[in-house]
């Protein structure tokens, strides 16, 4: 598993995990969150934070474990799972 390491100067914001992802799926943002870091747990998903909506086989592949650090516009990312049974866990960051 790939190693992380959350800066001193960011503020805790919130947690979130989401397994319904069988459908696109939006995050649901805590009030001040400026960045987030993500992690599929169990299957890999996709995502895309554009004008498109990821499926099974498009968009931008996330594996388990990998850890992606988002600071871009939280509120245009989207989920899916590539294969059924997939979490993902968020941490929120100001």
């Amino acid at each position: 598993m790939a190693e992380f390491v959350v800066d001193g100067t960011d503020t805790p914001c919130g947690y979130q995990q989401i397994t319904s992802l069988s459908t696109a799926v939006g995050l649901t943002i805590p009030t001040y969150a400026k960045r987030a870091l993500i992690v599929a747990e169990t299957q890999a998903v996709r995502y895309s934070d554009g004008n498109t909506t990821p499926t099974a086989t498009v968009g931008m592949p996330l594996a388990v474990g990998q850890p992606l650090w988002y600071t871009g516009n939280l509120s245009a990312l989207l989920f899916i799972e590539q294969t059924a049974s997939a979490k993902l866990n968020v941490l929120y960051y100001g």
